[in-house]
């Protein structure tokens, strides 16, 4: 039988006034783990979570991301093989964000655990899930990789250019759709626009080539559309084909 853990955002399983380790060890009692191995799987979840010293204080004490880390320790204690994360990172700092999400995928790939995680930010979905499942008013509208959904709702990458002067816009889209179209000033009062064209993938070297070969570019970055982008394209869309 797989032993599951279900982990609530908020939800709070530790003795608010007393050490975490005094909960641990509730904990410990409950499923039978012996002293020597509570010992053991303490010490090395610790390490993985950098809670070292904290463990001692109470709960109250400890920060927002320390209490969540401590929380994320007792859930798995008794080492879980299906574990249900519900906005494991709500309300952390961007720091303790990106340890949790580090700690998580240690933890995956060290034991092999399955782990279901509901999330909105889109930062924990790319970081984590291998596997995505998009459920809208009820209805299971996507089921697979993310990587599919990308090149399936957004089959073009966003070009960044900084020119040096400005360009008529009829031109600039000649290029691709315009997507951002900004002019300022520099310090030397010399005019700069800074522009986004949306690029088909299959046009892209092309459209990059002439881009730099017709104008007077300053900088020119490639990027993927943001994933909040695309999952927004299909909840409007209604339906994945």
């Amino acid at each position: 039988m797989h032993k599951i853990t279900l982990v609530m955002g908020q939800k709070q399983q530790l003795i608010w006034d007393l050490p975490a380790l005094d909960s641990l060890k509730i904990n410990a009692a409950v499923y039978n783990i012996s002293d020597k191995e509570f010992q053991r799987r303490v010490g090395e979840l610790t390490e993985m979570l950098s809670l070292e010293g904290k463990l001692t204080q109470a709960v109250r004490k400890l920060s927002l991301g320390e209490r969540m880390k401590a929380e994320l320790l007792a859930a798995l204690l008794h080492r879980p093989s299906v574990l249900f994360l519900d906005e494991p990172t709500l309300g952390l700092d961007v720091n303790a964000q990106v340890g949790v999400r580090n700690f998580l995928r240690e933890y995956n790939q060290r034991y092999q655990a399955t782990v279901l995680l509901t999330s909105h930010y889109m930062a924990d979905i790319t970081a984590l899930c291998e596997r995505v499942l998009l459920i809208h008013q009820g209805k299971l509208m996507y089921d697979g990789s993310l990587n599919r959904l990308l090149e399936h709702f957004a089959p073009y990458r966003e070009v960044h250019v900084e020119l040096a002067h400005p360009v008529p816009t009829e031109k600039l889209m000649s290029y691709g759709d315009v997507k951002l179209l900004e002019g300022h000033t520099q310090e030397k009062d010399e005019n700069q626009t800074s522009v986004c064209f949306l690029v088909p993938q299959e046009a892209l070297t092309h459209t990059v080539s002439r881009i730099l070969a017709d104008l007077a570019v300053v900088d020119l970055t490639v990027t993927e559309p943001p994933v909040e982008e695309v999952i927004g394209r299909v909840f409007q869309a209604g339906v994945v084909h």
